[in-house]
This record gives C-alpha cells, structure tokens and sequence, in this order.
C-alpha cells in the first residue's frame, strides 16, 4: 500500500507559518506602516528573479545548449518523457562540471530547460538518468519554481522587518521606545532564521513530492533510488565551491551540491538522501521493478 506523505498540506502549513512570523513582526514595527513597503519590494525582487530563473541557473553553471547528435540519450530520454506527461519538449543543456548533478528549471513548462552536469552524465546509466529527467520534469509541471519564488519572497520580507525593527527600535524610532534591546536583538537574529528554515523546509517538501511524481512518471522508483545513491557519493567526492552565484540555484539541483553536516546540514536545501532513497524504494514494490 502506497505510503501518503500529505506534501500538500504540509507546504500549506510551512506558508502559514511564513505568514505568521510576517504578521508577527508587521504587529510591532512601526505599527505595521511599512510591512506592505517591505513585501511589495520583496515580492518584486522574487518575480524578476523568477521570470529569469532560467537563465540565472544556467548561466551560474556556465551551461551550454546540446544537439541531439551531442547528446542522443538524454533527448531520448526527455522526449519520451515530455510525450507521456502530455507536455513541450524543453530545451536541454550541458554544463562542463565533474560534479555529477542536474536541475530542471523555468516558470513553465513552454519556457523549461533541463540541465544535465558532465559529471552525472558519465556516472550514471541511462536506466539511472532516466529516473533523475523524470524528477528533474516534475519540479517544472508541479509548478515548484513558482512555489520556491513565493517562499523566498515570504522569508525576505521577514528578515527585511526583522532588521527595520531592530534599527527603529535602536535608534529611537516608532512607536515602541520602550522596548527591551534584548528582545530586539533576539528579533532580528531568530525571525530571519526561522524564515529561512520554514523556506529550506518547503523546499524538502517539494523535493519529496519530485521524487514520488518522478518515479510515477517513469514507472521504475529503483532507477531514482540508485541514482541518488550514486550522486551522494559522488557529489561528496567532488563538491562546488560554495559561491553566491551557485548558493542562489543550488536548491534546483536535484542533490545538494555542497560539502558539510552539523549545522550546515540544518540549513540545506535538501532532505537527507537517505530518506529519499528509502522513501523510493518503499515505492517499488507498487511497480514489481527489480534492483
């Protein structure tokens, strides 16, 4: 029996909770004047960021577009896929890493693009590959590059009040002259972070979901399972240097591109591969697929 995991409502609950900390903070900053300054600013910077996402991903993984020739099995692959999904062909490239990875990404399935690393392509086979085109597809047809926009937008207007509450109340400004520096300070560091969890947290959802939709979309969750195992390794061999251009898209990529645990790991864009991994072959019974 297929396990539910309620991605839906859990990404509904993490927006509530985004919404909670920006009413929260909109409540004792300035009376809440400027939270709507604050969102319209954010939410700007989010919509040009994601009608541009396409081309801000590809071009931090300096990545090319292929032919057909170039590539046979990955076009292969897409297109089968795209046909069974009922959706466009999307534009295909290739960035010239040894860091095996892949990210699909555009506000539409007419404007999408996927990215294959040279990397991935050399470690995987094409049963593999097949499962990470199939998740890398799902990412764009469930509209998840919109969903991430909209986290982000929510998790920067936050910390933006977070600090303009800080600063007012520092500097004598609003209404609230009489509030204790310390609550403040505990304000402008703790709704930041919790922004930024409750974003890294919808993130995982989704990830999750891309998972399960992919391997329903290829039939075969044991191809993604042993892919991803293949990646964990080999993403650990050979991490990216963690730039702001790569920080910015890396939680695209269908594994974590950086090195690190403890707290590094609390704030990843990813949830732990073997979680995924065990999640998927769960799944595999449902479709008889062999290992």
């Amino acid at each position: 029996m297929r396990r539910k995991y309620f991605n839906g409502m859990k990404t509904m609950g993490l927006f509530v909770g985004l919404w909670v900390l920006m009413l929260g903070l909109g409540a004792v900053i300035g009376d809440g004047k400027y939270l709507w300054v604050f969102g319209a600013i954010s939410l700007l910077m989010t919509g040009i960021g994601y009608w541009n996402s396409d081309k801000l991903a590809i071009k931090a993984m300096a990545a090319r577009p292929v032919t057909e020739v170039e590539q046979p099995a990955m076009y292969r692959i897409v297109r089968q896929l795209s046909e069974e999904a009922r959706q466009p062909m999307p534009r295909l490239y290739v960035s010239p890493t040894e860091a095996p990875n892949a990210f699909a990404t555009g506000r539409s399935p007419k404007k999408a693009a996927v990215c294959c690393t040279e990397g991935i392509l050399g470690l995987l086979s094409e049963r593999e590959l097949r499962g990470v085109l199939g998740h890398e597809l799902m990412h764009v047809y469930n509209r998840d590059i919109l969903i991430g926009s909209v986290a982000a937008a929510f998790a920067g207007m936050i910390t933006m009040a977070a600090q303009m509450m800080y600063f007012a109340g520092a500097f004598g400004g609003g209404s609230r002259r009489n509030a204790n520096p310390l609550v403040m300070l505990g304000m402008l560091i703790l709704a930041p972070i919790a922004a930024s969890l409750i974003r890294l947290a919808i993130t995982r959802t989704r990830e999750y979901d891309a998972d399960e939709d992919g391997a329903r979309l290829t039939g075969d969750p044991l191809s993604l399972a042993n892919a991803l195992r293949k990646l964990d390794e080999g993403v650990a061999a050979r991490p990216l240097q963690a730039t702001n251009q790569l920080q910015n898209v890396s939680h695209l990529m269908i594994a974590n591109p950086f090195s690190g645990g403890g707290l590094t790991r609390l704030f990843a864009t990813h949830p732990p591969m073997e979680d995924r991994i065990s999640r998927l072959e769960d799944m595999a019974g449902e479709y008889g697929t062999a290992r």
